[in-house]
């Protein structure tokens, strides 16, 4: 486990492909994906890339007119709290931001960083994700269905 914590922490996440990022996630178990997480720099450097790219692989014309505001609450564990982003679509536009904004959001995500990677890697499916109680949704339920037309994911149709 510490190879591949290491091996991760070398990486330069810029240069890494959504699909090289897939196949790593893929080859992780819950418990290595927990020993990436338990680095605090590590876990912040992973996160911070994966919500830079949900900008460049936003589909706008998938999305048309949608406008919302979703929250992403990433739970964390022991020396690791809770993190969260939001993710704001308007006007054929994907924008990311750290933090909790004061503004409501039309669906938020609750999920540990393995459910987390797994979800956004295109290696596990959101319904299976629910369905398990590894992802918990409040609010629009029905965007949160189709959120994956609206990014291009490794491993999902249209992407």
């Amino acid at each position: 486990m510490a190879d591949d914590i290491s091996r991760i922490a070398g990486l330069d996440f810029a240069s890494v492909t959504p699909e090289e990022f897939a196949r790593i996630v893929k080859g992780l178990s819950d418990k290595e994906i927990a020993g990436i997480a338990r680095d605090g720099a590590l876990r912040k450097r992973v996160l911070d890339e994966v919500f830079r790219r949900m900008e460049r692989q936003f589909r706008p014309a998938a999305a048309g007119s949608l406008a919302a505001l979703l929250r992403w609450r990433v739970t964390g564990s022991g020396d690791n709290p809770e993190v969260v982003y939001e993710t704001r679509i308007a006007d054929g536009v994907c924008t990311v931001r750290e933090g909790r904004s004061e503004a409501e959001p039309r669906v938020t995500f609750a999920m540990g960083d393995a459910a987390f990677l797994k979800l956004v890697s295109g290696n596990a499916s959101p319904v299976t994700l629910f369905m398990l109680r590894k992802v918990k949704v409040t609010g629009d339920v029905a965007l949160a269905a189709a959120l994956t037309r609206y990014f291009d994911i490794p491993g999902r149709p249209g992407a």
